[in-house]
């Protein structure tokens, strides 16, 4: 008798926490399905939700894994599709890097351009608005770079990452 044998009668887990009931590729599949489907509409609600999570936004990734779950793992909770699918998503993920990192219109396709917020001390309302920053989000970065007025900020940029990099004016010597 093998050991496994053994083991999958004498305790809750053995064999059956490793045998699949589904073809291996069809995990793989489901997983980047899934990875690419994410991917797409995560970048369609803008870099806000990626560099700056409210609490309502970190309760929205809770969920969208949860709901996801099932349609990765075909209800199919073994250990071994959990490491299919795991190595399938940082595949996936670190496949997306490399082209990001060697091909400029991916680059651009997959994370945006950064977008200037002001100029000069002027907002460009369109591009809060397109982005869907507010106000606040903004003076709040303002704050944090050691500014209080918008007259001070020669520029304030919404990185790929969804920071708000602000660049104070110079000021000017006598």
């Amino acid at each position: 008798m093998t050991l496994m044998a053994i083991l999958d009668g004498a305790l809750p887990v053995g064999v059956s926490m490793w045998k699949i009931t589904q073809p291996w590729w069809e995990f793989v599949l489901r997983g980047l399905v899934v990875y690419g489907f994410l991917l797409i509409t995560l970048r369609l609600t803008g870099k806000r939700q990626v560099g700056q999570l409210a609490p309502f936004d970190l309760v929205l990734l809770l969920v969208l894994s949860n709901a996801v779950q099932n349609s990765m793992n075909a209800g199919d909770n073994t250990v071994a599709a959990g490491f299919i699918l795991v190595g399938t998503l940082l595949a996936a993920n670190g496949i997306m890097s490399w082209i990001t990192w060697r091909n400029k219109r991916a680059e651009i396709l997959l994370e945006g351009r950064p977008q200037i917020l002001v100029h000069n001390g002027a907002v460009d309302e369109g591009v809060l608005a397109s982005e869907r920053i507010t106000r606040h989000e903004l003076m709040a970065a303002v704050r944090q770079a050691g500014l209080s007025d918008l007259a001070d900020v020669r520029v304030a940029i919404l990185e790929t990452n969804g920071r708000i990099n602000v660049i104070a004016k110079s000021v000017e010597k006598a």
